[in-house]
């Protein structure tokens, strides 16, 4: 079973007051016991209700009231989501709540999960366990990787420098357990390497010449919503190259491009759609 174990507001909570050091440590070896007994999911803390704001629908139209609320009591200033066999368990973890919390003032709510079990099966119900089968299925990331011949220290930075990335691995085959697998003169090259582009990664690796397979049937596709910004990009990874595509308006974008770069990569930039963000393009090159 599924509960969230609500922490009620106050006023220190509402004042935007944070915990003491203390404080978060002891909060921390509280979830810790619980993580360790299998029962701790997450936790978050809220900001004060002058930050949000609350949303009544009258006659299907949406009334949008700012925060701060009043009685802070009646407000949730934190949540944690735990998982235990029954209502009697998840009372005991919340009993144990640090009494270091408002000198032992503080005032807690338990609430159960619906599940799916809980209703009706049809067609509605369905469709909600096919949506959550799905998003299970769902990656927590989706990442680009690269193969290069001995290029992948150089492109990676490369690829950094231009679109405005930070390298956040550059891992040599010196050292790992793979050394021994490739010719000495191979050993600096680079068995991991990525770059994060906000939180993005675009990854890469160095293949032997026996390994190597020049990427073929695939591109990486890039987004901007600034022609200037989009059309730098373009000329920088199209430097010394034959541009597969020039960089200019088409039926369905203000801008968009394809090319190959120096290392033998593809890419395709797009700039904006007809009806978007970017508007009408101020001359077509």
């Amino acid at each position: 079973m599924k509960f969230m174990l609500i922490r009620r507001g106050d006023e220190d909570t509402e004042a935007g007051k944070l915990p003491s050091e203390d404080m978060l440590q002891t909060m921390s070896d509280y979830n810790q016991r619980m993580a360790r007994a299998g029962v701790f999911v997450f936790g978050e803390g809220l900001k004060p209700s002058r930050e949000g704001c609350r949303i009544d629908f009258h006659d299907g139209r949406p009334e949008v009231r700012r925060g701060t609320f009043a009685t802070p009591d009646e407000l949730i200033a934190g949540f944690s989501i735990i998982e235990a066999d029954s209502l009697e368990e998840a009372i005991e973890w919340a009993c144990q709540w640090p009494t270091m919390d408002r000198d032992g003032n503080t005032r807690l709510e338990l609430r159960r999960f619906y599940e799916l079990e809980d209703f009706q099966t049809g067609p509605a119900l369905e469709s909600h366990r096919q949506l959550g089968e799905r998003l299970a299925r769902q990656p927590s990331q989706l990442n680009t990787h690269l193969v290069f011949n001995g290029q992948c220290r150089d492109a990676l930075n490369f690829y950094a420098d231009v679109l405005g990335g930070e390298v956040e691995a550059m891992l040599p085959f010196a050292g790992t357990p793979a050394a021994d697998d490739v010719p000495e003169s191979f050993r600096d090259r680079i068995i991991h390497g990525a770059v994060n582009i906000s939180g993005r990664r675009l990854m890469g690796a160095d293949m032997t010449g026996e390994c190597y397979t020049r990427p073929a049937g695939t591109r990486i596709q890039l987004e901007y919503d600034d022609i200037a910004a989009a059309e730098t990009v373009f000329g920088r990874l199209a430097e010394g190259r034959v541009v597969d595509m020039p960089f200019a308006e088409t039926f369905w974008a203000v801008r968009f491009g394809m090319l190959t770069d120096r290392y033998g990569i593809g890419w395709m930039i797009n700039c904006g759609t007809k009806d978007g963000d970017c508007g009408p393009p101020t001359s077509v090159s």
